[in-house]
């Protein structure tokens, strides 16, 4: 298949990291193909060394799950390599997901090293989803957790995603968008975004408008004449305070109707130009006339513009959101934690040299534990899945259990939701919008430290005494093999 065909189709079955075809080869040579395992996707750090992070993607993975068909080409793309079995390509011919998939739903607040996504499914299906599930997720709940704290840091003030031309590839653009809209932005400059997910779009005018023309005040006075009700105007093509403000306000002046009135700022100190401008817009008459920042912002500048009292209404933020710049990462990760056997469920673990890195075994529940009287969460508690938690609950630090409490007065909500029951979707999508109510309402249950950019507080993820005791025995039970 060439390139233009690819496109055409957009096939995404061979998406995947190759080990997991050969894996799955070697299965089903081995005769191992039925047996049901349990993956979990988790991240083991905060970007940014931030608080909490943000889950999305779920939406786009459980798409691409329920559409997975190797094609013709697929398949003679893979027998010419010569080291796949005829039964492992006619299984692939015939493949479809049949398992489960629980998940914490989008735009939820979550901590390091707690099941975001569980998969139980026949070892073939779960291993050959791997590639997509983290690519989705990764991608999608590192945008959403940045854009989050670059809307936290502007105050409620409005942030758009002025990221298209900055971003990694086409597909990184849309669904960056998407993550952005999730974590708090106003809306996109990104028109496809905006028709495949109804994101409200926003956007203006580059300074090529204002350099085609002689001059600020033609090239304003054209723009206004066809767009006459969003007088948007970007003034520092040449300088801000001697022409670009100035002839903005004239062109106000010619404007007939009372249509939306404003300047974007691109360049300079920005703080010192909008108060310049604000004086200026204010002393012409044009107190409400918005202004609009951009330039390479992030979280730090814009809480810093804010605390400097920078008369900004809304910001602009391009390649350092939609690429997440600062920590270009997620680190989500897909681990086998236990494998169906006739004696049961039989829980597995990863060892490593370092602490964080050792997984946690078996079929869990993730629960949210919250206060009773001031309804905030103050941990996350793993378990396995037919435990039951109720108070009184005996809460420890997993890795420094003589760090413990005992909590009484607090409700437990499951975190995980089923998606895909037998291969079958059984949840509605919700859309973004109530996405974002139910970030905002999670959100409002975090304590105030944990909202810190720098040094938050630790939000304390427990496991039950028995997983941790599980946990301790596969510990002993590898760690000198």
């Amino acid at each position: 298949m060439n390139n233009i065909e690819w496109k055409k189709e957009k096939n995404l079955s061979l998406l995947v990291d190759f080990y997991e075809l050969t894996m799955t080869n070697g299965y089903l040579v081995n005769g191992d193909q039925d047996h049901i395992v349990y993956f979990d996707y988790f991240f083991r750090k905060v970007p940014d060394n931030g608080g909490f992070a943000i889950t999305a993607g779920l939406q786009q993975f459980i798409d691409y799950l329920m559409e997975i068909e190797f094609s013709d080409m697929d398949i003679e793309f893979l027998k010419e390599m010569n080291i796949f079995e005829e039964k492992f390509l006619e299984y692939l011919k015939d493949f479809k997901f049949t398992g489960d998939v629980w998940a914490i739903p989008e735009g939820t607040p979550v901590f390091p090293n707690t099941p975001i996504i569980t998969i139980k499914a026949p070892i073939l299906e779960a291993q050959l989803i791997e590639t997509m599930l983290l690519l989705s997720l990764n991608h999608q709940s590192l945008i959403a957790t940045k854009s989050n704290r670059i809307a936290r840091a502007a105050n409620d003030k409005p942030v758009v995603d002025f990221g298209a031309r900055r971003a990694h590839g086409a597909d990184a653009t849309i669904y960056g968008a998407r993550a952005c809209y999730i974590g708090g932005c106003l809306g996109t400059s990104n028109l496809l975004a905006s028709k495949m997910f109804d994101i409200p779009v926003i956007g203006t005018i580059a300074h090529s408008w204002v350099q085609f023309y002689d001059d600020d005040h033609t090239a304003f006075k054209s723009y206004v004449k066809a767009f006459p009700d969003n007088a948007i105007l970007l003034v520092d093509t040449y300088n801000v305070l001697g022409s670009g403000i100035p002839e903005a306000i004239k062109v106000f002046d010619e404007l007939e109707g009372e249509g939306k009135k404003g300047i974007r700022l691109d360049s300079g100190d920005l703080d010192y130009l909008s108060k310049k401008a604000r004086k200026l817009l204010d002393v012409a008459g044009y107190e409400d006339a918005t202004i609009t920042a951009t330039n390479s912002l992030d979280e730090y500048q814009i809480r810093e513009l804010e605390r400097q009292g920078a008369p900004i209404d809304s910001y602009g933020v391009g390649e350092r959101m939609i690429t997440a710049r600062s920590e270009a990462v997620f680190g989500g990760v897909y681990k086998l934690v236990a494998v169906e056997t006739e004696e049961g469920i039989s829980p597995r673990i990863k060892l490593s040299e370092e602490a964080v890195k050792v997984t946690n075994p078996g079929f869990k529940e993730l629960w949210r534990l919250y206060d009773n009287r001031n309804g905030n969460a103050f941990a996350d508690l793993i378990t396995f899945k037919d435990e039951e938690v109720k108070a009184p609950y005996k809460l420890f630090d997993p890795l420094s259990p003589w760090i413990n409490k005992t909590a009484k007065n607090f409700t437990a909500k499951k975190l995980q939701t089923l998606i895909v029951h037998n291969g079958e979707l059984v949840y509605d999508f919700p859309t973004l919008d109530e996405i974002r109510d139910n970030l905002n309402n999670e959100l409002s249950k975090l304590w105030d430290g944990l909202r810190r950019f720098d040094n938050p507080d630790r939000y304390f993820v427990n496991l039950s005494f028995d997983l941790w005791s599980e946990k301790q025995r596969l510990i002993e039970k590898y760690r000198n093999k």
